[in-house]
């Protein structure tokens, strides 16, 4: 996955990787076993950015560490979509993506632990 380092800011990261998550559902070829396995890594993959984003306009600190906190859940459930789809594609961005999903679930669990503090 060409990308820019990873210190980009993580609205960014997160639209970047919903981005990427797209173009290689879109890279599947979809029938009745795939079509599921596609749709719920979309979901998922693209909701991290989604609730980053209204993370960041939450109404209260505890409204915030939710949000937080479901960013890290769908980052988690987004690893298991492309181990998933390992059984419908051999194409090369899976690792990649997984490695990403699992990055960002580690900074999302990072935020909720340093809130929580």
């Amino acid at each position: 996955m060409n990308q820019k380092p990873n210190n980009y800011p993580l609205e960014e990261r997160t639209e970047v990787f919903a981005q990427k998550i797209i173009q290689f559902c879109r890279s599947l070829k979809e029938d009745s076993i795939s079509r599921p396995i596609i749709g719920q890594l979309i979901r998922a993959g693209t909701s991290i950015g989604a609730n980053y984003m209204e993370a960041n306009n939450a109404s209260s600190r505890k409204d915030f560490r939710n949000k937080i906190y479901i960013c890290k859940k769908e980052a988690q459930e987004t690893k298991y979509w492309p181990k998933m789809a390992r059984e419908i594609s051999d194409k090369e961005p899976i690792v990649p993506l997984s490695q990403e999903a699992q990055e960002l679930t580690m900074i999302f669990q990072k935020i909720v632990s340093t809130i929580d503090k």
